[in-house]
Parts: C-alpha cells; sequence; structure tokens
C-alpha cells in the first residue's frame, strides 16, 4: 500500500469563550487590519522583534549572567512559558497566538538581578509611586519601545495589554483607563491571559529545579522530600534502574511538566464544562476556570516553598543578590543625585519626571550592563 500525504489541515475552531481576534477591542492607535495573519499574530511578531525581548537574553532568571552560559534567562524562561501555554492552548481550543503573545511578553520589564533588582528597584521607588515589572512590562510595550514612526510603544491589541498586567492594585488601575478596569470591577482577564500565568509558574518551577540541580545548590537526596518530585524519580528509576546524572534530572523534570500540563488541561476543562461560558464576558464574570486540580495544586505550592528555602535563600545565591541590590541601589542614587549621569535620552525624560525615568534606564539593563555601569559611576579605573 503506498503512502500519500495527507490532505490540508483543517482550520481550527476557536471555542465560543476564546478571544476571538476578528473582535479584539483594538489597538491604542488605529491601524489597518493585518494581512496574512490575525490581530494577535501580529502582537506576537511585534513582541519578538521589540528591543526589551532581545535583552532578556542577559537577564536573569535565578542565577547571574555571568554565572554560567547553561543556567535559564529571562529569554528562555519566556519561550518554555510560551511552549507549555500554547499546548495547552491548543488543547482546550483557546487562540494559541494571543496566548503565545502574553508569554513572550511577560516578562518585559524585569529588572536586571530577577526578583533581587525588582525589590532594590521598588524600595528605590517606594517615595515616588513605587515599582513593580508587571507594570513595567506594560510601559515598556506602551510607551518605551521606540520603533515606529506614528506612535510610541508596540501598538498591542487591548487583549494582549489586559493579559501582560496580571496584578495592579486599585490607583495604578484607574491610572491605566480600559486595562486596568477589571482591577477596579473584580473581573477575570481572558483564558488565554489566566493560562499564561500558570505556564510561567510550570516553566520557573520546574526549570528552578533543573538550575539548582546544575549549579549544585540543590542534590537528588533533598529533592526526594518534596512528592511531585519523588514520585516521578522513583518511576523514572522504575523504568530505567540504572540511569543517573543529568539524564535522571531531565527525565524526571520531562515527567514533571508533563503531569502539570495534563492536570492543567483536564481541571481546567472540567472548571469550563461546570462554568460553560458561552462568551469572553462571560469569562470575565466567572471565577477563575484555568486552574490546577486540588492536589495538584498543593503539590505545585510544595515544590514552590521548597525551592524557597533551599534554594533562593542559599548562602550563594544571598550573596549574590546582596551585590545586586546594592549594585541597582547605587546607580538609582547616583542618577537620582545629578541627572547628568545619564544618557542623553534619558535625561530629557528626567527633567519632566527624574525618578520614573531613572527606573526605566534601570530596568532596561541587563546584568552585565548594570555591573558595567556600576563600573563606570564608582571606579576610577573606568570611564
Amino acid at each position: 500500500m503506498c503512502w500519500e500525504p495527507p490532505g490540508p489541515m483543517p482550520e481550527r475552531e476557536l471555542a465560543p469563550y476564546a478571544a476571538d481576534p476578528e473582535r479584539s477591542r483594538g489597538r491604542r492607535h488605529r491601524e489597518p487590519p493585518p494581512r496574512g495573519r490575525s490581530e494577535y499574530q501580529r502582537d506576537r511578531d511585534r513582541i519578538i522583534h521589540s528591543t526589551a525581548f532581545r535583552r532578556l537574553e542577559y537577564k536573569t532568571q535565578v542565577f547571574i549572567n555571568h554565572e554560567g552560559d547553561l543556567f535559564r534567562t529571562r529569554l528562555t524562561h519566556s519561550l518554555e512559558v510560551a511552549q507549555i501555554a500554547r499546548s495547552v492552548a491548543r488543547s482546550l481550543r483557546l487562540d494559541e497566538d494571543l496566548t503565545e503573545a502574553i508569554a513572550l511578553a511577560h516578562d518585559l520589564g524585569h529588572t536586571p538581578f530577577g526578583h533581587t533588582g525588582q525589590d532594590a528597584l521598588n524600595a528605590c521607588m517606594r517615595p515616588y509611586g513605587g515599582f513593580e515589572h508587571n507594570l513595567q512590562s506594560l510601559r515598556v510595550v506602551d510607551v518605551l519601545e521606540q520603533r515606529y514612526a506614528a506612535y510610541d510603544g508596540l501598538n498591542l491589541t487591548f487583549e494582549s495589554r489586559e493579559g501582560i498586567l496580571k496584578h495592579c492594585s486599585p490607583r495604578n488601575a484607574r491610572a491605566l483607563g480600559d486595562v486596568g478596569e477589571r482591577f477596579i470591577k473584580k473581573r477575570r482577564p481572558s483564558l488565554e491571559a489566566q493560562l499564561a500565568n500558570l505556564a510561567d509558574e510550570i516553566a520557573y518551577n520546574n526549570h528552578d529545579v533543573d538550575d539548582g540541580l546544575r549549579s549544585g545548590l540543590l542534590s537528588l537526596e533533598q529533592l526526594a522530600d518534596v512528592r511531585i518530585v519523588s514520585r516521578h524519580m522513583k518511576a523514572v528509576l522504575r523504568a530505567y534502574p540504572k540511569v543517573a546524572g543529568r539524564r535522571l534530572v531531565h527525565e524526571t523534570v520531562r515527567r514533571m511538566i508533563g503531569t502539570l500540563v495534563i492536570d492543567l488541561v483536564r481541571a481546567s476543562a472540567d472548571n469550563i464544562r461546570g462554568y460553560a461560558p458561552a462568551s469572553v464576558e462571560a469569562v470575565r464574570l466567572a471565577p477563575p476556570l484555568i486552574a490546577f486540580s486540588p492536589r495538584i495544586r498543593e503539590e505545585s505550592l510544595e515544590l514552590k516553598r521548597f525551592l524557597h528555602d533551599n534554594l533562593y535563600r542559599h548562602y550563594r545565591v544571598v550573596r549574590m543578590s546582596t551585590k545586586a541590590r546594592r549594585i541597582v541601589t547605587e546607580l538609582f542614587a547616583a542618577f537620582l543625585s545629578d541627572i547628568r549621569l545619564l544618557p542623553p535620552e534619558f535625561q530629557a525624560r528626567a527633567r519632566v519626571d527624574a525618578p520614573r525615568a531613572i527606573a526605566d534606564y534601570i530596568a532596561g539593563m541587563t546584568d552585565r550592563y548594570a555591573m558595567l555601569e556600576h563600573r563606570r559611576l564608582f571606579s576610577i579605573e573606568e570611564t
């Protein structure tokens, strides 16, 4: 029997509760519709081509950029989030392009040096309105990217912008207009946005296990006490009694991700069937529908607590975090004391709002650029 190539793939039909690019609430600046791609595909493409996205390659996830070439960065993390999110979106008949766009953009506003950098910059900005990387990601795509002649920012759709903004205080929400409205009215975002949020959690918990073991800061013996890790490691060893080292780690992490993804699809599908939202607006009025089952939720939280206590608080991570905090704090203080130290384009912004302009500048730095800039300002040998 001769093999015959399959016919054309049927076009996938979105579920009624999915975000439909044909019904987008539009962009801040009106543009002609895209040709040969959907509105959400255009958003994804603009994000990938942005300067902020490229900078993620040299921004920390847990380990500072110079500590090793094989550890995750914000860029590789964002790609892993996008892969997980898109797979689940396909299973639930959500819009894959919107899901991917949100996943790829969710960390665009993150500071150098991971959460330590964010915490340090927030402390510096506390008298001036604070700093939160989630809001900064929206600020990047709305204001800071400068790629188009007609407007600042990337001019993304409302749905992508809403998904990027995962958290927001009522005070900030009121200043953001339509994209902040749901925080005031206590409503949910699209299922695509809910999904990107949980895909983020799956990705960072599991790759932090991998990176923690690669760095030597965690051991398999420690992780054997964590239920979700122990269960999958034992299953690997039953199937492959002689496997060890990196193969054991990779096979365990791979199976953990698979379990979390399958559970997320099943539990979310059950929630959707139970609530039966007939539209995106019905999703906004519903409780959160994208979720893990109670058992997997608890196991995921147990893993998160383990990583917090044993990896993020490891003395070697704390030592590097202390240095990172000092770099961010001293950079901010130096620029605030004399805005002439800033590059010319930021000096112009600083004449209007110096603290926010300085925060924009520091948040946009990569790890190694922040360290270089600190040496330029504080080392007599640097210029």
